[in-house]
């Protein structure tokens, strides 16, 4: 497995970088400050990474996206980690999901999205369901040819900035080996749909100015001609969708942490007590090493996952495996970091504390760090029965 990058790669690397520090990381305390990224914001940083190629980069080029594979949007990922995600989420990645569109969704939802004319957001979580994807009560009941939507979902990411909203419903149910198991269905719903109803969601202490909205549906009538993929079969397009965001979540996170572990060093080596630089001290010296470590473990896991998915062999064992380690690794730097640099780690006037905060919820969302496991313990133990 040679994870040295072509000319190509190298080049991706150095334009999503040189984007970051040139449009990203100088509106970091405006965003923290303000709470938001203000609309003439989002319009400058939208217009410019599609200038910049990087708009929609996972898309196939043919409908206008980047072309990039699961490995080259690692490496873009891995760059942008370096910020504010309520910045670079902005320079639009739109779930893989979307490529099941077909017939008029193409080019009612697909490409405008591609294009960056449309924003989506995606619903799953529900207030009594979230790790258990097959027990929402969020449902969908088909009446004719249109499907009635009843229910609530909430931690609905960047909801307030989108278009349309991809849902996840429960369609009807099925018996199995181990009981009735709901069928999921996916559904593309404008939010000017009647019965469709946005309000604001909590307040979080991550990734301040990237907000969650929570969406209610009261008999929302939306048609046929709107489900996306196969009927009854959104569990499976779901699984694929958390499959890229966990990947993407690891490689932000091995962003943010070699800011994190850059800023330590330098610290270290400039900062002095009792005469003497404070990374010869073997209690900060140690903590430096502990943080490499763990950073290029956890960097190699993603690259290993990203790399087999490209070459068309997706594994999620390796996905849960990059997604736990990187995220947990990150809590470890940046919390190492904020305790070599002392007090002035945890003010506002350094990216630590902001890092640490944000990356807390990197354990919880797109899969808990307990279902990582659980995918994981799966896979070694269901060739002995278990």
């Amino acid at each position: 497995m040679d994870f040295r990058l072509t000319q190509e790669q190298e080049m991706i690397v150095d334009t999503t970088r040189t984007f970051t520090e040139r449009e990203l990381i100088p509106h970091e305390e405006q965003v923290e400050r303000e709470g938001q990224v203000s609309p003439d914001l989002v319009k400058q940083i939208k217009q410019r990474s599609i200038d910049a190629g990087l708009y929609a980069c996972n898309m196939p080029t043919e409908l206008g996206g980047g072309g990039l594979n699961s490995f080259d949007t690692t490496l873009v990922d891995r760059e942008f980690g370096v910020t504010s995600y309520a910045l670079h989420y902005v320079v639009a990645r739109p779930s893989n999901i979307l490529r099941a569109c077909k017939d008029q969704q193409v080019a009612e939802y697909l490409i405008p999205t591609i294009t960056g004319e449309r924003v989506e957001c995606l619903a799953m979580s529900e207030p009594d369901a979230g790790s258990d994807v097959r027990g929402m009560k969020c449902t969908a009941t088909q009446d004719g040819k249109d499907w009635i939507i009843n229910g609530t979902k909430h931690f609905i990411s960047h909801a307030d900035m989108a278009d349309y909203v991809i849902l996840f419903a429960a369609s009807g149910e099925e018996k199995t080996s181990k009981g009735i198991k709901k069928k999921i269905t996916g559904f593309l719903v404008d939010f000017e749909t009647k019965g469709c109803e946005r309000i604001k969601g909590y307040n979080c202490v991550s990734n301040n100015g990237y907000h969650n909205m929570i969406i209610n549906f009261d008999n929302c009538r939306v048609p046929g001609a709107n489900v996306l993929g196969e009927l009854h079969n959104g569990f499976d397009a779901a699984n694929e969708w958390l499959g890229a965001t966990r990947l993407q979540v690891a490689a932000v996170c091995v962003g943010r942490a070699r800011r994190a572990l850059k800023l330590a060093v330098e610290w270290a080596a400039t900062r002095e007590q009792f005469g003497q630089q404070i990374g010869k001290f073997q209690g900060v010296s140690f903590k430096l090493a502990d943080m490499q470590i763990q950073l290029d473990a956890a960097e190699l896991l993603t690259l290993r996952a990203a790399f087999n998915d490209a070459a068309g062999n997706f594994s999620d064992t390796e996905v849960a495996m990059a997604k736990v380690f990187s995220s947990e690794m990150c809590q470890f730097v940046t919390d190492e970091a904020i305790q070599i640099f002392g007090g002035m780690g945890l003010m506002d006037e350094l990216p630590l504390e902001r890092m640490w905060r944000d990356t807390r919820v990197d354990r919880i969302w797109d899969g808990t760090s307990e279902i990582q496991r659980h995918i994981i313990s799966r896979a070694l133990l269901r060739p002995h029965g278990g």
